[in-house]
């Protein structure tokens, strides 16, 4: 599954929205200098500028407190220019991430980690959902992977990641099982799955002979080893599966171009081109 090509053509038809609606603003905030972060935040803004989005970085030194990541947090809720807000995570130890983003007002939350947007993808009424999984849903259903009545197995259970795509997965009525690290014969679940989903941040932790022929696989790992960049499922078992994401190249540009739908979104639940809850339009 191209995930590239995919997310190349989600970007192209996102820049004739953007060019209808007008100014987009995308805030993101960085803390502290993790060199990954810095990568994440650098091709979200090229991807941003090059879909006519206009991106605002925003960052603080790692030793910043909570008090000052949630002013911040607060100043962008009240600027009118900007429609979306993302906070790059992970953030330092001594930061509460989950008041963190119940402080991003939800009209803006593009990562969909507020409590109401994560409540309404809960009761299958999305506003926002986070963008890996969209991406998850959009490279299956551009493949014709059959959801319905699907045995779908997830490994991994990130707030970020691994429930919300359970949650999207139940909702086209597959049969979800959620595994993790400390899951008792993994391999005995993932045998079963028609559509496996890893994000488990573990390279290889799911090998090819723990692929059920036929599947459709959806590797969301990004690891960093001295083999170069490798992903959570052993490479082998594309031989395996019907389907494949490949890493790098799968999830990663659909992460992205998800995130630039979802400020297009906020964009237009914020000018009443889109009913959201508790705001009248």
């Amino acid at each position: 599954m191209d995930g590239a090509a995919l997310a190349a053509k989600i970007r192209a038809e996102l820049r004739e929205e953007v060019a209808e609606l007008g100014e987009i603003g995308l805030a993101t905030i960085l803390v502290g200098d993790d060199p990954a972060s810095q990568i994440y935040i650098r091709l979200k803004h090229e991807a941003a500028e090059a879909a006519g989005i206009q991106a605002i970085d925003k960052r603080l030194p790692t030793d910043t407190g909570q008090d000052e990541v949630e002013a911040l947090v607060r100043e962008l809720n009240e600027d009118d220019s900007i429609d979306g807000i993302l906070v790059q995570t992970p953030l330092p130890q001594q930061i509460d991430e989950p008041s963190v983003m119940r402080a991003i007002d939800p009209i803006k939350d593009v990562d969909g980690l507020h409590p109401l947007n994560a409540g309404q993808l809960f009761f299958g009424a999305p506003t926002f959902a986070p963008a890996t999984p969209l991406g998850i849903m959009r490279l299956l259903a551009e493949y014709g992977v059959q959801l319905s009545g699907a045995r779908a197995v997830v490994v991994g259970r990130s707030l970020i990641v691994g429930r919300p795509v359970a949650l999207l997965l139940l909702h086209e009525n597959a049969t979800v099982t959620i595994c993790h690290s400390r899951t008792n014969d993994l391999a005995r679940q993932t045998l079963d799955a028609d559509v496996l989903v890893v994000a488990a941040g573990l390279p290889g932790i799911v090998t090819a002979e723990m692929v059920k022929a036929g599947a459709a696989v959806v590797d969301v790992g990004i690891n960093r080893t001295e083999a170069g960049l490798v992903g959570d499922v052993d490479a082998g078992a594309a031989e395996i599966a019907a389907l494949m994401t490949p890493v790098p190249g799968g999830v990663g540009p659909m992460t992205i171009a998800m995130l630039l739908q979802n400020t297009v979104r906020a964009a237009r639940f914020r000018r009443r081109l889109l009913a959201f809850p508790g705001v009248r339009g």
